[in-house]
């Protein structure tokens, strides 16, 4: 064993690349697209380190051509998950004894692929899989993740650094521990940086984990997966499990040796899970720790002061990349009434200029949604739009799927605050707007916060400072990232921490120290240098 008060390498964030026309990038990936596009891949299940076939096969589709087959995939059944937990299960030993720094270098290992041979990989999987633009890409599958991977790297050395006191004649010890048995991580479509980062922020702790990736971003988690592998991840340490939630979830949330779960989705579904562990909680053998990050109603709230130029452009943006699907996306806005005219002018103009089409079109800015089940849920928002008069579609609205799951990126004038569109998650791109009297900032504050029962992001655009800080103090809870003159979304890893409270989630920060603690169960260990050699105490003395 190497000895030494060991570091992690110095920590950047990864650059991100413009993919401009000529590039080596942009050749690259153009290639990369090619090959995957000209091929269908057989993705299997990966238990205890060995490529299992179950039988039962689902697809992966591009968002943009749901008839073009990527891949075909192993689905889970309920005894493969119970195969997988025992793997994980009997990996925990030498896993949890693997020194940090060389659990950390399998880690450090799969960033530089990533980052280097990987990264047209990486992107056209996010590209063809997720229906990303190049720009969304590069900054999710490869810039984040690789952050992610880094920075944990360096968290881990700042965990085990901690350490207490020790008085003479003592030696006081913090022993690190992973949790007592196994991770339980499920992952959703939207980020390939969330897939790769939930099993292995556990698995970087010394935890074991078993791994349910969404089944629309299979084809995604196989590539982050073989990446993990090629860069040494021991057998049984990450266990593969894609399949329908009612064969997985079950089977690993009723374990006795359920240790955590490490979850981003739905808050119903969170409520679900958390509902199934507690009430098995007399057969766990610990309390397992539950981290999740759920749903959002993000707003952005603009001061009479704002510029309008700088209010619509985080409008568009904040709304419409990746079709909105983003947990972070701004999803309701509050205009004063004297800026609406030149923002609504502005929010009409830039939409009319988008492109919307296949990822792989460069030129194109929006794509599809993700799935049929997504497309059929955000165009029954804007069918109620259509026919409710307290809404009046200003700009979209229209929608085909014959080809791909297209939505025009949809603008909604809500007249009742508390209209459905103002209030509930959608989770596409739809942005609706409430335009208020400028002498009525206080009770808007009141309104933003007060509107929804999520508290994940959230922007205020003002160049009046005051309104800045009252919006601060006003919204405090309203939003676990508070964005000021800058739309909600774009959390970069070591600089803006991730999450959210109320119904958006446990806020245990993606990206951060905060997240690593919860995979750790640490031990206090008193070595007494000078025991004592008589029982009496000298207050006893006479």
């Amino acid at each position: 064993m190497m000895q030494g008060f060991l570091q992690s390498p110095p920590t950047r964030n990864e650059p991100v690349l413009d993919y401009a026309p000529g590039s080596p990038e942009r050749d690259a990936l153009d290639a990369e697209l090619a090959r995957m596009q000209a091929e269908v891949i057989e993705i299997p299940l990966v238990i205890g380190g060995e490529h299992v076939q179950s039988g039962i096969i689902g697809t992966c589709h591009p968002p943009h051509d749901h008839r073009h087959l990527l891949a075909n995939f192993q689905q889970a059944t309920t005894a493969l998950v119970e195969q997988a937990i025992e793997a994980a299960l009997a990996a925990r030993d030498a896993w949890s004894k693997t020194p940090w720094q060389d659990r950390a270098a399998i880690f450090l290992r799969a960033a530089d692929i990533m980052a280097g041979r990987g990264r047209a990989r990486m992107n056209a999987a996010a590209m063809l899989d997720l229906g990303k633009t190049i720009n969304q890409a590069e900054i999710d599958a490869v810039a984040e993740l690789v952050d992610f991977y880094r920075f944990h790297a360096a968290y881990m050395t700042q965990i085990y650094q901690g350490q207490p006191i020790s008085p003479p004649g003592q030696w006081n010890q913090l022993d690190w521990r992973p949790l007592e048995g196994f991770v339980f991580a499920v992952t959703p479509f939207n980020f390939a940086s969330i897939a790769g980062n939930l099993p292995t922020a556990p698995a970087m702790m010394g935890n074991t984990v078993v791994w349910k990736p969404a089944s629309s971003a299979v084809f995604m988690a196989w590539t982050i997966m073989s990446i993990l592998e090629e860069a040494g991840l021991p057998p049984g340490v990450i266990n593969f499990v894609p399949g329908p939630g009612r064969a997985v979830g079950p089977v690993a949330l009723a374990s006795k040796h359920l240790a955590g779960v490490h979850f981003t989705g739905s808050t119903g579904v969170l409520h679900s899970m958390w509902r199934a562990v507690s009430d098995d909680l007399h057969n766990k053998r610990t309390f397992p720790r539950i981290v999740g990050e759920t749903g959002g109603k993000d707003f952005i709230v603009a001061h009479p002061s704002a510029d309008v130029a700088e209010v619509v452009t985080a409008l568009v943006r904040g709304a419409f990349e990746f079709q909105g699907q983003k947990c972070s996306a701004a999803s309701r806005a509050y205009i004063p009434a004297s800026l609406w005219p030149a923002v609504r002018e502005g929010v009409q103009r830039d939409l009319a200029a988008f492109r919307q089409g296949p990822p792989t079109d460069f030129r194109n800015f929006v794509g599809a949604v993700i799935d049929d089940g997504a497309f059929k849920d955000i165009t029954g928002f804007i069918d109620f739009a259509h026919q409710s008069e307290d809404c009046e579609v200003i700009a979209g609205g229209h929608y085909d799927d014959s080809v791909g799951w297209f939505i025009e990126p949809t603008v909604v004038l809500a007249r009742d605050p508390h209209c459905r569109l103002m209030e509930e998650e959608i989770f596409g791109p739809v942005l609706t707007l409430y335009v208020y009297d400028d002498d009525q900032w206080a009770e808007t504050l009141k309104l933003v916060d007060g509107t929804s029962p999520y508290a994940l992001t959230g922007a205020v655009f003002a160049r009046d400072r005051r309104a800045i800080q009252q919006a601060s103090e006003a919204l405090r809870d309203a939003a676990g990232n508070f964005y000021i003159n800058d739309k909600p979304t774009g959390a970069v890893v070591g600089q803006q921490p991730f999450g959210g409270a109320r119904a958006s989630g446990t806020n245990d920060k993606a990206g951060s120290v905060l997240n690593l603690y919860r995979w750790t169960s640490p031990r206090a260990v008193k070595e007494n240098l000078h025991p004592p050699r008589d029982w009496r105490y000298p207050f006893l003395e006479r």
